[in-house]
């Protein structure tokens, strides 16, 4: 069975939605498929598909064909997903390392009272 990788059209007339889904190629377009693994909204500016990039990566190893646009969603999708990761551990240190001068930049407070 040859697999592929592909969009699944939703959505009203001129108003397209598409879900990314993992089909046998032989099954029509909107027909039959195994599992969904992401969508993608084609009218919606900036970041407009999410996608299960561990599945994609899981079904290419195993032989299946991505379409040439799903391809582009897991490249866009694999850039931020790696971008992320590195810049989130300085942003935490960063907010901790604030909280701890902004506690130790205050008096203490006087209970003689």
């Amino acid at each position: 069975m040859a697999v592929s990788i592909r969009l699944r059209r939703e959505g009203a007339k001129n108003r397209p939605y598409y879900k990314v889904v993992v089909a046998d190629s032989r099954s029509p377009r909107d027909g039959k498929f195994i599992e969904v693994i992401g969508t993608y909204d084609p009218k919606k500016p900036g970041h407009n598909s999410s996608l299960k990039i561990e599945r994609a990566e899981y079904w290419i190893s195993k032989g299946a064909q991505p379409s040439d646009t799903v391809r582009s969603l897991i490249k866009k999708n694999k850039k931020p997903a790696t971008a992320a990761e590195p810049s989130s551990q300085p942003e935490r240190e960063t907010a901790e390392s604030t909280v701890d001068e902004v506690s130790s930049a205050s008096p203490p407070a006087d209970t003689s009272g």
